[in-house]
């Protein structure tokens, strides 16, 4: 079954140190061979600090908010800026970018990025905040710091990180709905998918991990067995399908979902069951011939390092905002690619979460053959002179501007005012 999922790995591929707090595993199983080709990728930096002749000091960083909407403005001591938004999360997590990380990244060499964004982790003992808590404020900021290194070299974010492998990202469209009975989903997958004219497709099965027996048993009986075939006859064969779990299912019912899934030729299994139960995780993939994804909630470098050296997962799916950015998104992907699995990332809603995946995606030389889209809708108020930023024919063509590539408007940046704490 592995040689299968590998081979179909190879078919839909389109185109520094860990973290200081993570332990490695003890014994002789740390000197497996594969574990120490993992580290020695993890040890290589991301950043392309070669592009910067002298140092970039960061004098201020500012977190801003107007409403729900928060926005990082970094400045270096030359007078360089750069902008990021922040994701939504940041309305619970602020106290945490203005308290645990702010702090130490004053006065400190941009450059030095990789670096830094490993030792943050000890910083204030920040690794007791870990998951979307610290994720999310670090990567608000990472994202920042891209921008103004962007615009100092006049390379795109995807540029900082990596070569430039896809100038269009292909997307798929990502579906919710799971609460809502078979008819009414149905419906509302039709309008998405016809919205964006979407070639590929991921629909939720099972409920949600947090779900209790009785909320399960609210639900319509047998809906997951229902909508995989429904999904399949109402989108025809050419349409590329996936699906998602969220950690829903146990070993023996995600094995059962997931035969399922490959009767009708689904081309991944997203997060079949809890994301932390490793050892599980790779009992399902070896049972299937899907592909089995994740990595949505995964927080850990050291928790990638496993999954991808003993099969747990053939597809790795980091979050840019959950996991706290990209270069450490970047090493997820690059540990993948030596072992031939694909990187698709799991990509956060609202603001401008698809630009900062695009700009991932677009220096991914193992990116998957779809990316994870939720349509375009933002109330940022922006201006992108080297990008459309429309879907056509199921891709994004990426900004090539500095930076991230666009120019937020003045005037939606003075409505913020800075976070005090």
């Amino acid at each position: 079954m592995r040689t299968n999922r590998r081979k179909f790995i190879s078919t839909a591929l389109a185109g520094g140190l860990a973290a200081t707090w993570s332990r490695s595993c003890g014994g002789s199983e740390a000197q497996r061979p594969d574990y120490i080709r993992l580290d020695e990728i993890l040890k290589k930096p991301v950043l392309k600090k070669e592009l910067f002749a002298t140092p970039v000091i960061i004098k201020s960083l500012e977190l801003l908010r107007y409403k729900r909407s928060f926005l990082c403005r970094v400045r270096s001591s030359d007078g360089a800026e750069g902008i990021s938004v922040g994701h939504n999360g940041m309305n619970s997590l602020y106290p945490i970018f203005v308290n645990s990380l702010k702090p130490f990244f004053i006065d400190k060499d941009a450059r030095d990025l990789d670096l830094l964004l490993e030792k943050v982790y000890i910083y204030n003992l920040n690794f007791r905040l870990s998951g979307l808590a610290l994720g999310i404020p670090l990567a608000t900021i990472e994202f920042a710091i891209l921008d103004m290194l962007g615009r100092i070299a006049k390379k795109s974010i995807g540029q900082l990180i990596g070569e430039i492998h896809h100038r269009r990202v292909t997307v798929y469209q990502a579906t919710e709905y799971r609460e809502k009975p078979l008819e009414e989903s149905l419906e509302l997958i039709k309008r998405d998918v016809a919205e964006y004219n979407a070639h590929a497709l991921k629909i939720k099965v099972g409920g949600l991990m947090f779900m209790t027996e009785d909320i399960k048993a609210v639900g319509p009986k047998g809906r997951t067995e229902r909508i995989i075939p429904l999904i399949r006859k109402t989108f025809g064969d050419k349409m590329a399908l996936y699906a998602d779990a969220n950690g829903f299912y146990s070993v023996d019912e995600a094995i059962r979902v997931g035969k399922l899934l490959e009767a009708y030729g689904y081309g991944f299994f997203e997060e079949p069951i809890p994301f932390d139960w490793y050892e599980e995780t790779k009992q399902v993939a070896d049972a299937l011939r899907i592909p089995i994804a994740g990595g949505e909630q995964e927080y850990n470098l050291h928790g990638f390092r496993w999954l991808i050296a003993n099969e747990g997962l053939q597809i790795v799916q980091p979050d840019n905002y959950y996991f706290g950015g990209m270069i450490r998104s970047m090493k997820v992907a690059r540990m993948a690619q030596a072992f031939g699995k694909a990187c698709t990332p799991h990509m956060s809603g609202g603001g401008l979460g698809y630009l900062y995946m695009i700009h991932f995606v677009s220096a991914l030389p193992n990116a998957f053959a779809h990316h994870e889209f939720k349509g375009l809708n933002t109330n940022v108020q922006f201006e992108c002179k080297t990008s459309p930023l429309s879907v056509v024919d199921g891709k994004i063509k990426v900004p090539t501007g500095p930076g991230l590539g666009v120019e937020i408007d003045p005037d939606f940046i003075k409505k913020h005012e800075a976070v005090r704490g």
